[in-house]
């Protein structure tokens, strides 16, 4: 690497963050810039590891100590050619992605982590700065026609390779914007929708046709879709799991995303009419968010910025230690504690919590009553939660945001009217090669693996490309995870 000892002479270091009380004011992103120099400090702590363990945690199989050393030399364009042989969108996953990469990094065994989140979106950033991200159209057609239904990370992924491989992609998308997730699910003070439409605008030039407000299976039948030569179905996982319990029924009690996306629709100024959403105000309330994940997050920071009297946010498990615990040992992703920014803005975080009545009156919710649990081993029963006795309490409500995650893609869709097979686990059956139970029919993403990372969805959608370049051509010039030289295979 560009500097042996970089990793002892500089200490880990981040963007800094606008202030709590200024970024509440609006859904602006919330990180201030980097300079340029202590970029290259942040490169120089690459170590020369020998076996770049990184490479394995990345879904994508991004080249990390490749453009770190470019950086640190000051070869941005290289670093660049590195970054985009594995990745589509990094300015997607260096905002959004919670970087399994950097767990996996041999200096975390006992230092902070090489800031790899970050290089990697300094990089776009700074090529987008300097014009050097072009439409690249491919050089020849083969005239062979994809739909891609689904325009989040994965649709577009996918659609992008195959547009490479000179195949005609037209993106389906039922909403009224293309992005899916990226678009309507993520609040903008994590990715403001201009980088998103940055990158559209380029798909467009480059020759991808999109589609709005076009839903498969309802607005274009199954059979029409055998006009095109493949489809591919990046769909996403996108029935909530719910929280039955009493009181469930009561006015007031809502999935995370039935919130989200007005918020998100409002900040980008489109309208509700033509959508299934009514806005939903957590301004004066005090709200109880269930479940502790990423979507929890956005739920937190979205309800502090709608100015929220109060916000409790419960999850199920006992709270995670701060440091990898010794039962998940290094290259492996430890489940430690994670603050988010929008923890940091304001919210009462309780663990080993158990929901078990809504309460309300006149058909609106009051409160919500819990009880503590823990984990004890019952023998050959194995693990289970038990619950602490004497612990009932009562937590005043007046909104209660459901963000517990998705159970798989919607089976009464595309999936109902092409007589697809699911798994186990309700998700999209397929093949290694991608292909589900109907000839041609490919999925990838969220809704063939569950729910997951947007680097996975990226990932997916590119492996799921390849695999529909072979079908139409017999063969495949798209790289493998990792990126490298465009191996023939066939």
């Amino acid at each position: 690497m560009g500097k042996p000892t970089g990793f002892m002479d500089y200490p880990r270091q981040l963007p800094d963050k606008r202030p709590v009380d200024k970024r509440l004011k609006d859904f602006r992103e919330i990180y201030a810039p980097f300079p340029r120099e202590k970029l290259r400090q942040q490169a120089a702590r690459c170590m020369d590891c020998g076996v770049p363990t990184c490479h394995a945690g990345c879904p994508l199989g991004n080249l990390i100590p490749d453009f770190n050393d470019d950086i640190y030399h000051d070869r941005w364009k290289e670093a660049l050619a590195q970054l985009l042989q594995t990745n589509n969108f990094p300015e997607f996953t260096g905002r959004l992605c919670p970087a399994p990469c950097e767990e996996a990094c041999v200096l975390s065994i006992n230092e902070p982590a090489v800031t790899i989140e970050q290089i990697e979106k300094e990089i776009i950033e700074f090529a987008f700065e300097q014009g050097w991200v072009r439409p690249a159209p491919p050089s020849r057609r083969s005239g062979k026609t994809v739909a891609v239904i689904g325009s989040g990370p994965a649709g577009l992924a996918c659609a992008q390779q195959l547009n490479r491989a000179g195949h005609l992609v037209t993106v389906l998308e039922r909403s009224d914007r293309i992005g899916g997730l990226l678009r309507y699910g993520i609040p903008d003070f994590k990715l403001e929708k201009w980088v998103l439409d940055r990158r559209l605008d380029l798909l467009e030039q480059e020759g991808i046709r999109f589609v709005t407000a076009v839903e498969a299976g309802r607005d274009l039948s199954a059979d029409e879709l055998q006009r095109f030569d493949s489809v591919v179905l990046c769909i996403g996982a996108t029935v909530p799991r719910d929280l039955q319990i009493p009181g469930r029924d009561l006015d007031g009690i809502h999935f995370a995303m039935d919130y989200l996306v007005p918020q998100n629709r409002q900040t980008a100024g489109s309208g509700l009419d033509d959508e299934p959403y009514t806005f939903i105000s957590a301004a004066g309330k005090n709200v109880v968010v269930i479940g502790g994940g990423d979507t929890g997050s956005d739920c937190i920071g979205t309800c502090n910025r709608q100015k929220a009297r109060s916000v409790v946010n419960f999850e199920l498990m006992a709270k995670p230690p701060e440091q990898r615990p010794e039962d998940q040992p290094w290259p492996f992703w430890p489940m430690r504690l994670r603050t988010s920014a929008s923890h940091e803005e304001g919210a009462q975080r309780c663990w080993g919590i158990l929901t078990k009545k809504f309460v309300g009156g006149r058909g609106k919710l009051k409160s919500v009553h819990t009880v503590d649990v823990v984990m004890v081993d019952n023998g050959q029963d194995g693990l289970r939660l038990q619950e602490v006795e004497g612990s009932l309490r009562e937590w005043p409500a007046d909104l209660v945001l459901l963000a517990l995650g998705f159970t798989g893609p919607e089976p009464d869709s595309i999936v109902t009217a092409l007589g697809l097979f699911l798994d186990e686990r309700g998700n999209i059956a397929t093949d290694e090669n991608y292909m589900t139970t109907a000839k041609g029919v490919f999925a990838a993403g969220d809704a063939r693996r569950g729910q997951s990372l947007i680097v996975w969805a990226i990932s997916e959608g590119r492996e799921a490309a390849r695999c529909v370049d072979v079908y139409l051509s017999g063969e495949s010039l798209l790289p493998t995870k990792g990126g490298g030289d465009l191996p023939r295979i066939g």
